[in-house]
C-alpha cells in the first residue's frame, strides 16, 4: 500500500463511515412502531434502505429527476409505516428525519478534532444541506466545511460530487485524501484522481481483493495517528 505522503485535505464521507446508520435508523423504527420486534425491525429497516439505495440510483441512471435525501427519506419513512401499519402522521413525520439523529460511532469525534488540528478536514455527502448541518450537530462532529452533493446536484458516485471537493479543497486531487467505510465511494474517489483511505465499519462495504486503495484501517484512530505521523 502507498504512503499517505504529501496529503493535505482530507475528505471524509458521513453516512456509515463517521455515524452509524443503522442503529441509528433501527432505533428510530422500534420507536415509531414499539410492538416491532427485532426480526421486524431489521425487515423495515431493509425496506428503508434498499427504497432510498433505489431512488438515488434511478437519479443517477437519470430515471428520476433530482429529490435530495429528506425527501427520499420520507418516501422510505412513509413505506415502512405502510408495512407497519403505522398512520399517526407525526409518528411518520418523526421518523422521516430519522436520518438527521444518527449517533457517531466511539472514534469519530475524538479523531476528528485530533485530525483537524493538522488537516484541513471537509465532510462530504450524499445527505442533503439541511439534513447534513442538523446530523453534525446531533453527532457533534466538527468540521472546516462540510460539503452536500445537493450542492451538484447528485449522489455519489457521480464525479461531480468528487470533483466538488477537489474543488472545494483548492489543491490537486492527488493532495485530497478521500476517507470512507464503503469501497464504492472510494472507487468513485479514485476515479476522479483523490487518494483513498478505507476505515472499517460493521455496516461498511469492504473492499475486493482489486481494489487498489492507498491505506486500509481498523478505525479512525489508526488513520489519524498515521497522518499526524506522515
Amino acid at each position: 500500500m502507498a504512503e499517505l505522503s504529501g496529503i493535505e485535505v482530507v475528505v471524509f464521507d458521513v453516512l456509515g463511515t463517521l455515524v452509524d446508520e443503522p442503529s441509528g435508523l433501527r432505533a428510530a423504527l422500534r420507536d415509531a412502531v414499539p410492538a416491532a420486534d427485532d426480526a421486524a425491525a431489521d425487515e423495515l429497516l431493509t425496506l428503508w434502505r434498499r427504497r432510498r439505495e433505489r431512488e438515488e440510483q434511478r437519479i443517477g441512471q437519470g430515471d428520476r429527476t433530482y429529490a435530495n435525501t429528506e425527501v427520499i427519506d420520507a418516501e422510505a419513512a412513509q413505506q415502512a409505516a405502510g408495512r407497519a401499519g403505522l398512520t399517526d402522521p407525526a409518528v411518520i413525520a418523526r421518523l422521516a428525519t430519522a436520518g438527521q439523529r444518527l449517533p457517531p460511532w466511539d472514534d469519530s469525534v475524538a479523531g476528528l478534532a485530533r485530525l483537524a488540528q493538522r488537516f484541513p478536514v471537509l465532510g462530504l455527502s450524499n445527505a442533503s444541506r439541511t439534513a447534513l448541518l442538523r446530523l453534525n450537530a446531533h453527532a457533534g462532529l466538527r468540521w472546516h466545511q462540510t460539503l452536500s452533493a445537493e450542492a451538484v446536484p447528485a449522489y455519489k458516485p457521480s464525479p461531480r460530487v468528487y470533483q466538488l471537493a477537489v474543488e472545494a479543497a483548492g489543491c490537486p486531487p492527488e493532495r485530497v485524501l478521500m476517507v470512507a467505510a464503503h469501497a464504492w465511494d472510494l472507487r468513485a474517489a479514485r476515479t476522479s484522481g483523490m487518494r483513498t483511505a478505507y476505515v472499517h465499519r460493521p455496516s461498511g462495504d469492504p473492499p475486493k481483493p482489486s481494489d487498489t486503495f492507498d491505506q486500509h484501517f481498523n478505525g479512525l484512530h489508526e488513520l489519524v495517528a498515521t497522518l499526524v505521523r506522515s
